[in-house]
């Protein structure tokens, strides 16, 4: 079979845009969506994506010279609609962690072309790192790498006005732009760059905030080669995604419209200046019944979002009611427009050609956690007085996926029955996880030493979550109905009351 550059030319244009994220979800929502302003609009404007950690898919993506296919599929009143689009909007793929891409990623700081960052790092990407350098190649952190990057832009063009960029991340964060911003400036104080920088970063550039909706699973693995086949090419980089897209961005300043011309490329995007009900309606619901559930499922067998669904006896009833019962009741807003929005949300969850895997989602899950769902059982528990069984299940399913004491490169290797899988988070809490469990001990001293220390980090938490009444029993004596008559039937007994 050809391949996709044998069949499919890159196009030549300005590099407009710099991504640090190479992953399938930006692929198939900014790059796809500068595809479409390229071939509706006069912006004429190419995507070079930075690899943000030293291991990823630059190399893949280079071998195709950027090219790739997005696969939507979905169901619009009652019909099934595919859409198959070739993006050539990525000109390449740089990995910082190479010194010769390293020397090509520091040039874009001085492009007359570039003026837009946009990012997806996962909820744990935009944090403090001690001990990052100006002088390192590359920094560890998003935010430093950031700031490097725009001090070295504010001195290739001696601080001028009109150089500045337009930084929007897409980290499922609360004010994701006025949080990068701050550690980005906590960073310049660190490293004694100068005030006419600081300046700069507050005139010149402007750090929105964004929140993305569109559901990515990815490369279709099962159905790939039946694509290919489909599309006469071979493609190694296929991104499957559903139909809807969603992406409202927050200005402090400016909207950006005119640079960027979203609406009339015919693009579902918001520019406002308070994002906020957009963001708690999308994050708490849609987000948080991703990982309410994702980690229970995965423990009782199941693979996919769609085998949730299809569980009606168990886990679409716990997701049902999760939903439904604590996380909108925990919400401020029109119950009647949360609930409208849930039963979408499950529809688009159910949607059949996006199976997408539990263990996908479980990536960085104790950051996702605080971030989806702790504001939903803390919100509940202010508003009844009581704890919200599901969401606190939910904890305690989180505890009990990340058990495990060895490492398969830089994941914990957890066990479902005779299968190991892999946990993947931030060395730091892997850490913790991994010490706790290596004590062993019965089941019932197990959970109460997990539910404590876990509970207890406030590192994790911003708070100490022992001292809300009930929940380190409650977490505890999950943990031992899941050890000692297993997560399926733990689960039942719970949504059977």
């Amino acid at each position: 079979m050809q391949s996709i550059t044998s069949v499919h030319q890159t196009v030549q244009r300005k590099e407009k845009v710099l991504q640090f994220g190479e992953g399938n979800f930006l692929r198939a929502f900014v790059d796809w969506m500068i595809d479409i302003l390229n071939e509706k609009t006069d912006f004429n404007g190419n995507v070079v994506l930075v690899q943000p950690l030293d291991r990823g898919l630059s190399d893949m993506i280079n071998a195709q010279k950027g090219l790739y296919t997005t696969v939507l599929r979905g169901v619009q009143n009652k019909k099934t609609v595919e859409e198959y689009r070739t993006i050539n909007s990525v000109s390449r793929c740089l990995n910082p962690y190479k010194a010769d891409d390293y020397q090509e990623y520091i040039k874009l700081a001085s492009s007359e072309d570039l003026r837009f960052i946009v990012s997806n790092t996962t909820e744990a990407g935009i944090s403090y790192h001690g001990g990052d350098k100006l002088t390192d190649q590359i920094q560890v952190s998003f935010p430093a790498k950031v700031c490097a990057f725009l001090y070295k832009r504010y001195q290739a063009f001696n601080g001028a006005s009109d150089k500045g960029l337009i930084v929007i991340p897409c980290e499922l964060i609360d004010k994701n732009g006025d949080n990068l911003k701050r550690i980005v400036k906590q960073y310049a104080q660190e490293w004694n760059l100068e005030a006419g920088f600081m300046t700069w970063l507050d005139e010149a550039c402007d750090f929105c905030n964004s929140l993305v909706d569109r559901i990515v699973p990815g490369y279709p693995r099962a159905e790939a080669e039946a694509i290919c086949t489909k599309l006469g090419y071979q493609d190694n980089l296929l991104d499957s995604a559903e139909i809807f897209h969603l992406w409202v961005i927050e200005c402090h300043k400016n909207f950006h419209e005119d640079e960027l011309p979203f609406n009339k490329a015919g693009l579902n995007v918001v520019w406002t200046d308070d994002m906020s009900f957009y963001r708690t309606r999308k994050v708490r619901i849609l987000n948080g019944a991703h990982t309410m559930s994702v980690l229970a499922a995965y423990q009782t067998g199941h693979e996919t979002v769609q085998d949730c669904i299809a569980d009606k006896n168990l886990l679409f009833p716990f997701m049902y009611k999760g939903i439904f019962e604590e996380i909108i009741p925990s919400m401020e807003g029109s119950k009647e427009e949360l609930e409208a929005y849930a039963a979408d949300v499950l529809e688009r969850f159910e949607n059949p050609y996006n199976p997408h895997q539990l263990l996908s989602i479980s990536l960085n899950s104790v950051s996702k956690f605080k971030t989806r769902n702790l504001p939903s059982l803390l919100g509940y528990v202010a508003k009844n007085s009581k704890l919200p069984k599901l969401l606190v299940f939910s904890l305690s399913a989180l505890i009990s996926f990340y058990e495990g004491t060895e490492y398969e490169g830089s994941a914990l290797k957890g066990r479902r029955g005779d299968e190991t899988y892999l946990i993947q988070d931030s060395p730091e809490i892997l850490e913790v996880f991994a010490s706790l469990y290596a004590e062993g001990g019965s089941p019932k001293v197990k959970a109460q030493r997990l539910a404590k220390a876990v509970l207890s980090n406030t590192s994790w938490w911003a708070q100490d979550l022992t001292k809300v009444d009930g929940l380190e029993q409650a977490v505890a004596a999950n943990l031992e109905a899941i050890w000692t008559v297993g997560m399926k039937e733990a689960l039942a007994s719970l949504t059977k009351k």
